[in-house]
């Protein structure tokens, strides 16, 4: 998929909070503090960071500024539109979706209600294919990026494998359309092709045309294959947040009824198309880590290791292809 023929996300129309009449005048203190009611008011999370993003949002200025200018009056588009954005927050839209934004390793990312937000857990797969890959970082190695949503496993690892030329695929078209813009903003682009396709199906399929051909042709293998697949149980959708339940793309949450139905297709595939050495990084699900140990088992598989996030949960998984098992 080429970045430069996606098209731009249209602005969603914010409707005008009947809060306020137009005449009346606003100070950030004022805007941050009744903003900071509503939503504890209606048990938003983290009310008042919630607020404060928004606020910066609007007026387009850092949080330095507007603790500095507690008094500096917002005009009546900007009070409006604000509490337009806190009216849909305190009804459960999270605030990356408002303000279309959010940082994964250390990088800006546009985000959609068409991808998941990223979350700083993920970053655990990043420094893991880091230290995987440490000896061969600065080589021109070839990475693939599984269920990509906005990219950011892509995009960050682009910014530290310099050398790297990188797929990402994902099974959703406007997904991979934010991705792919997330790539140009981040300007390395040219080193990501974006495809759209079922885990890494397209590659799988060349693999089996080319056994079946008889004129030799080169193998495509892959040095590194990173992803956070869809891992939440269909029968733990009642428990999420309404945040996350009623506003992130259900294709990239869930995963069966137990939350595992994509790790033993996955796992097969990068046993066929990863290169001898070659690594596996997954970001894992609640309760998914010994079944995905399992699945990462002699003699396919060498050097397993599970990696805890800061809570102490168990959130990577991560093994090396052996060079001696054979392919079929």
């Amino acid at each position: 998929m080429s970045c430069g023929e996606i098209g731009d996300a249209t602005t969603p129309t914010l409707a005008l909070s009947p809060c306020h009449d137009s005449e009346i005048s606003m100070n950030i203190r004022t805007a941050l503090r009744e903003a900071i009611v509503r939503l504890e008011s209606d048990s938003v999370p983290s009310a008042a960071l919630a607020a404060e993003l928004l606020l910066l949002h609007v007026t387009k200025r850092d949080r330095t500024w507007i603790y500095a200018h507690p008094e500096a009056p917002l005009s009546s588009d900007q009070w409006q539109n604000y509490f337009a954005l806190v009216a849909r927050r305190a009804a459960g839209t999270p605030v990356q979706y408002l303000t279309g934004v959010q940082e994964f390793w250390g990088l800006e990312f546009e985000v959609t209600p068409d991808v998941l937000i990223p979350r700083p857990e993920t970053e655990h797969v990043v420094e893991v294919a880091l230290a995987r890959m440490s000896e061969r970082a600065s080589k021109k190695l070839r990475v693939a990026d599984v269920g990509t949503g906005s990219g950011c496993l892509a995009v960050a690892l682009a910014t530290e494998f310099l050398q790297a030329q990188i797929v990402a695929t994902d099974i959703s078209s406007p997904a991979l359309r934010v991705a792919c813009r997330n790539a140009e903003k981040n300007r390395v682009s040219t080193r990501i092709d974006f495809l759209e396709c079922n885990l890494l199906d397209t590659f799988a399929r060349e693999g089996a045309s080319r056994e079946a051909d008889s004129a030799p042709r080169s193998r495509i293998e892959f040095d590194l294959i990173v992803s956070n697949p869809p891992y939440v149980a269909l029968a733990d959708a009642a428990s999420l947040p309404r945040e996350v339940r009623e506003h992130e793309p259900h294709l990239a949450l869930f995963a069966g009824e137990s939350g595992l139905d994509v790790y033993s297709p996955l796992v097969r595939q990068a046993e066929d198309l990863l290169a001898a050495r070659g690594v596996l990084v997954l970001e894992l699900g609640y309760k998914a880590a010994d079944h995905v140990r399992a699945l990462l088992a002699p003699p396919h598989w060498r050097d397993v290791g599970i990696t805890n996030d800061f809570a102490g949960i168990a959130r990577v998984a991560s093994a090396i292809r052996t060079s001696t098992a054979q392919r079929g």
